[in-house]
């Protein structure tokens, strides 16, 4: 991604990790370490192919995700978090206890709105 040097860092880092998919890629890469594409459609059933295609690319191209290839026949291609990717990790976990939070503020008011 080019990247402008009066960019905000914010709008950067929502251009590398915005988006509905990117995120979850990176958490369950970071959950459940290397994975083949297979085995992250099956965890995004919901996500198509190109779509997933897309996102695995870019994060590969901004350096979030490796990409191993096997030259064996079937090819076999393994993503995993690059070094800079891991070093999202604290900021996802960040967002998950967030959204824990949040979940749990969410039920009490509605708990207190059927009151």
């Amino acid at each position: 991604m080019e990247q402008s040097e009066g960019q905000c860092p914010v709008e950067l880092t929502v251009s590398l990790i915005g988006g509905k998919w990117k995120l979850l890629i990176l958490y369950q890469l970071d959950n459940h370490g290397t994975k083949r594409f297979n085995e992250l459609r099956r965890i995004f059933p919901d996500i198509t192919q190109r779509t997933l295609t897309r996102q695995l690319r870019e994060l590969e191209s901004d350096g979030l995700v490796d990409r191993k290839i096997f030259t064996e026949i079937p090819p076999k291609v393994e993503y995993s978090l690059s070094e800079t990717g891991r070093s999202l990790v604290p900021i996802l976990l960040q967002l998950k206890d967030w959204g824990i939070s949040y979940r749990e503020q969410d039920r009490l008011r509605v708990r207190d709105e059927l009151k």
